[in-house]
């Protein structure tokens, strides 16, 4: 019982953040309306002021503005990823599972080989190969990230489809599509969304990382990964520059992480 409340102790403290950073962020954007991309050489370094809560960097931008504005970027990119991963990889499960035979061994192969590599060095070569850009950082995220999703569904599918209001649904002439619809789908959503939850902070270490080795997004575009970047050289003088994106990373990442916790826990509770 304790475990669970401090389960939901820590669920709460991760939705808390999290809208702690969506306010920032929109106070980012449509309060401090200063300039993010291009540079003024004549404001560089300065301190934290009411004009400029977290200063500015080495080109005199305001790091408040790009952080917000990064932090936006970094979602955007993050949601339409997970979007992606979650449509291809829960139909491939679905049909793997369900049509068994050929089907689910040529699927499964496909997905075996992808699953050779870990994510991270996958992801690396995947973006190597197209060329340094945001869209082709979230190609690759969802050429990596598919499979999770499909062994996961495959995985619940095979367990559920010999369950008997399958079964008897089979029998009196269900269609195999309103059988995957409406019986076999609702299945693994609740999976899903945890599994999602707990993706989205790996999603965006992803995209940081990326960024960070210069297979992201470009100058002047602001993204936590390459505003680390950025900010290597200056690291001993002006340590604000590493620390304010790396911070908000790291809470980004801790959020969706309780929060996936949370999930997870819900519904193992819910199951019993």
């Amino acid at each position: 019982m304790k475990d669970k409340i401090t389960k939901g102790v820590l669920f709460r403290l991760g939705v808390f953040f999290l809208a702690g950073l969506g306010v920032l962020m929109i106070i980012g954007v449509f309060v401090f309306t200063n300039e993010s991309l291009h540079p003024d050489m004549s404001q560089r370094f300065l301190a934290p002021s009411r004009e400029y809560p977290f200063g500015t960097d080495h080109l005199g931008r305001c790091i408040f503005s790009r952080i917000a504005e990064g932090g936006l970027l970094t979602l955007q990119v993050s949601t339409l990823s997970l979007a992606g991963t979650v449509f291809i990889g829960v139909p491939l499960g679905l049909i793997s599972a369900y049509a068994g035979g050929k089907i689910d061994t040529v699927i499964m192969r496909i997905v075996d080989g992808f699953a050779i590599l870990p994510d991270f060095i996958l992801a690396i070569v995947i973006a190597g190969l197209l060329g340094p850009s945001l869209q082709n950082v979230l190609i690759a995220i969802v050429a990596v990230k598919w499979v999770q999703y499909a062994r996961l569904t495959r995985g619940t599918i095979l367990s559920e489809k010999q369950k008997e209001y399958i079964l008897a649904a089979r029998s009196i002439g269900c269609r195999h599509v309103r059988v995957l619809w409406k019986h076999l789908l609702p299945a693994v959503v609740p999976q899903t969304i945890t599994l999602a939850s707990l993706d989205m902070g790996k999603i965006i270490l992803i995209i940081a990382s990326l960024s960070y080795l210069g297979l992201g997004a470009q100058p002047p575009i602001p993204e936590w990964g390459a505003m680390l970047n950025d900010a290597r050289p200056y690291f001993q003088t002006e340590p604000l520059l590493m620390i304010i994106p790396g911070t908000m990373i790291f809470l980004t990442v801790l959020s969706f992480n309780l929060i996936g916790d949370g999930l997870r826990e819900s519904l193992k509770i819910n199951s019993l």
